[in-house]
């Protein structure tokens, strides 16, 4: 009774806010409102704190944007008469009404994230037996090594942990292929990977065909192996040794929980953050959704599974069939699936797993394209505002979830419609000066607000515009594709060994030369027309303040797709370990300040025994082990005096040739401590506010052109060979067969550079 009346409570005051929004009100009148509004926000982003002041704030928000959502409906449309032109202005206003009802979504959603309370630690006698599932495909011994290891290190009873390798690409098809050179390597890949499971303790399976891609591989292990939860981790997702402590406790406290999803987070810059050289200073593009939409999702039993980093309860599995693989999106499907049969979810907010992002953009745009295709692929096949079993926010979520995908069609909408006013004089948009003022201004205004308001840490002004214009230039063909054939996308893995030994331009660079050609050039025809024809002078400023800022967010675009090298390091992590070099018949304390999979950074803690000789000296480093955890082997190192210093000021100390034993010690020394994580996250999270964040992306737009066009010009190196000496250390070979020969006792520094 309570709850009815406070939702007919709720319903009568948005009523009567929605008609007191909607009375038309003379331009002076709307622009001292907006501006008054505007000024509350301030006033509350300033001065107070607490759940009231985010509701009070996302309210006043919310008032201007429905004010200026019921103008452009009902006044700015051009008249029917003058068809070219009713058109396009309705094209503009369908664009501008996807994005109203998408923030409208997400600001219900986001009103109050929820942060979990920790799970309680399970004593060992209670703790549920746990199967852990790596699933591979053709990613490098070294990099499985590791992960594995990692896996079978996590702190839970060794006699309820059984971590798999579940092998897809040495399959019976695959090693029965037509093609012999295939096939020989498929044989290769599953005897190499057989002798690394048994030397580091783990279980290796593969089936018999390649069918339903990962949904398929997972079900398959699902089959052979009994534990009460199920812990998927892509390949490349090392977990840190607290991961089920932190996660495995919710589902005790839970019978109905079916998923513990956890962040996933990359040690690695995605193309863009290596290119603009933001990574380690600004956050990545995926923290707005694990540290703000996801805890939303989760207040609303919505938070999904995002195909690693969690832990699903195999009971819930088999009353849904198993992994759900209808479409090329298996993780967020089968949340779907679940949630619709009544299980519950949790998000925790922690980061416990690092991972491996594409390096190059075609490698990035491949990923995006999968997730985009997948998404509407369920969107079609099961739309959520008609699936049994949801809640009315759980369906709201979804489809915000999968609407979000819709993006690149209002993102072209928004950079080539103001063209045909600018060559055609096509009207679009009825309205005068001082009406787009207090109406468009005084929106676009609250708009940046509400959206830095809630990711102002996480997420900077006009950054999600640029990787929109990034994407959408591509996806909208997958988008196309899916409304023709739903079933027709396939899966593809994404590539993460496209390692770049040049500066260069990327191949899908041309587009954007050609969108900021256009755009340039009108530039010029507002610039020409603005001063040669008065009676266009006024609505001219607006719509050429609107093609500069499209300009600007092409110029950044530019910068984002002009290859940088990659850098000659693998992906690092600060951490705080103390450990013994022993080299030359010395032991040397040293404190472990940074460490890769191929190398550290040493502080010695005393200083070097003269009698060291000078140049690389093989060596072995012991680490002290985290907690009560025993000793571990140590590592073998290659030692000098005169290597070049490290990050920290320290000396960079590369791994000698690494054995499956080594990996543990490894994952012990990378992964032992999940604080080093959260620093290093929590060190790039800082607010940039609008004027700031505007004048970083004005900088790109400016230096972002000149960079690429000095990569079209420069010629490209044809071979690694001719990488320069601060060039990153050779891939290993790309043929499978004769890169699982090599082995794990190869350098790592070239085995782990394939990641």
């Amino acid at each position: 009774m309570v709850a009815a009346l406070r939702w007919l409570a709720w319903i009568v005051f948005g009523s009567v806010t929605l008609v007191f929004l909607t009375l038309p009100v003379g331009v002076p009148i709307q622009l001292v409102l907006g501006l008054a509004v505007i000024l509350g926000m301030i006033a509350v982003w300033l001065f107070m704190t607490g759940f009231l002041s985010r509701q009070i704030f996302l309210a006043l928000g919310t008032l201007l944007v429905i004010r200026y959502a019921f103008w452009r409906i009902t006044n700015t449309l051009p008249p029917a008469t003058d068809a070219p032109g009713f058109a396009a202005g309705l094209i503009l206003l369908m664009g501008e009404l996807y994005c109203v009802f998408f923030l409208a979504m997400t600001l219900v959603i986001n009103a109050d994230p929820l942060k979990r309370p920790r799970a309680r630690r399970l004593a060992d006698s209670e703790a549920p037996s746990v199967d852990v599932f790596v699933p591979s495909y053709n990613e490098d011994p070294a990099m499985l090594a590791l992960t594995l290891s990692a896996a079978r290190a996590m702190d839970y009873p060794a006699d309820k942990l059984n971590v798999w390798l579940l092998d897809d690409g040495g399959t019976d098809q695959k090693c029965g292929d037509r093609d012999p050179e295939k096939a020989l390597a498929a044989r290769q890949r599953r005897a190499t990977l057989q002798t690394l499971c048994a030397e580091l303790g783990v279980r290796y399976l593969t089936r018999e065909r390649n069918e339903r891609a990962k949904a398929g591989n997972m079900n398959n292990g699902l089959q052979h192996s009994s534990g009460d939860l199920i812990l998927v981790l892509d390949a490349d997702h090392v977990p840190f040794r607290e991961f089920l402590q932190e996660t495995v406790g919710y589902f005790v406290e839970d019978p109905k929980l079916f998923l513990v999803q956890t962040p996933h987070v990359f040690l690695n810059p995605d193309p863009v953050e290596k290119n603009l050289g933001t990574f380690g200073h600004m956050p990545s593009e995926n923290e707005m959704f694990y540290s703000v939409t996801q805890r939303g999702l989760d207040k609303w039993n919505a938070a999904f599974f995002c195909g690693s980093a969690a832990v699903l309860r195999r009971e819930a599995l088999e009353t849904a069939g198993g992994f759900h693989g209808v479409t090329i999106t298996e993780d967020c499907e089968t949340a779907f699936e679940l949630h619709s049969r009544g299980w519950h979810s949790v998000y925790v907010d922690k980061p416990m797993v690092a991972g491996l992002q594409p390096d190059t953009f075609v490698s990035f745009v491949g990923q995006r394209t999968r997730w985009c295709q997948g998404m509407f692929q369920i969107l079609m096949l099961k739309n959520p505002a008609f699936k049994r079993g949801l809640s009315f926010m759980q369906r709201i979520s979804y489809l915000s979830s999968m609407s979000f995908w819709f993006f690149p069609v209002p993102r072209l909408i928004f950079l080539f419609i103001p063209l045909l006013y600018i060559f055609l004089d096509l009207r679009i948009f009825v309205a005068t000066v001082d009406e787009s003022i207090a109406f468009t201004f005084t929106y676009m205004i609250a708009s940046l607000m509400l959206q830095n308001y809630l990711y102002g840490r996480v997420r900077w002004p006009w950054v999600s515009e640029m990787y929109e214009t990034l994407q959408g230039m591509f996806l909208v063909r997958a988008i196309g594709a899916v409304l023709l054939n739903p079933r027709k996308p396939s899966f593809n893995v994404t590539a993460k060994n496209d390692v770049s030994f040049d500066d260069h331009l990327s191949e899908l660079a041309w587009p954007f030369f050609v969108l900021f050609g256009v755009l340039l050039l009108a530039m010029a025809v507002v610039t020409y027309r603005f001063f040669t024809e008065p009676g266009v002078s006024a609505a001219m400023i607006i719509v050429g303040l609107w093609n500069a800022l499209n300009l600007m967010i092409a110029g950044a675009c530019l910068g984002a797709v002009a290859e940088r090298r990659t850098a000659a390091r693998q992906p690092s992590l600060d951490i705080e370990r103390r450990g013994v070099l022993m080299v030359g018949g010395h032991k040397i304390p040293v404190m472990i300040d940074n460490v890769s999979s191929a190398d550290c950074v040493l502080r010695l803690m005393a200083e070097a025994p003269r009698d060291l000789p000078a140049g690389d000296l093989p060596g072995r480093l012991l680490i002290q082990p985290v907690g009560a955890m025993p000793a571990r082997d140590s590592l073998p190192v290659i030692f000098s005096r005169q290597n070049r210093e490290g990050e920290q000021g320290g000396l960079l100390t590369r791994f000698g040739a690494l054995e499956p034993r080594h990996y543990a010690v490894l994952a012990d020394l990378m992964y032992g401590q999940r604080e080093a994580l959260s620093r290093w996250l929590e060190g790039r999270r800082k607010h940039m506010d609008i004027i700031r964040g505007t004048a970083l992306m004005m900088k790109w737009g400016v230096t972002g052109p000149f960079r690429a066009l000095s990569y079209a010009l420069k010629p490209r190196q044809q071979s690694a060979g001719a990488a320069s000496e601060s060039a990153p250390p050779p891939v290993a070979p790309r043929d499978e067969g004769q890169r699982l020969q090599s082995g794990l006792a190869a350098d790592p520094a070239s085995v782990l550079a394939a990641r």
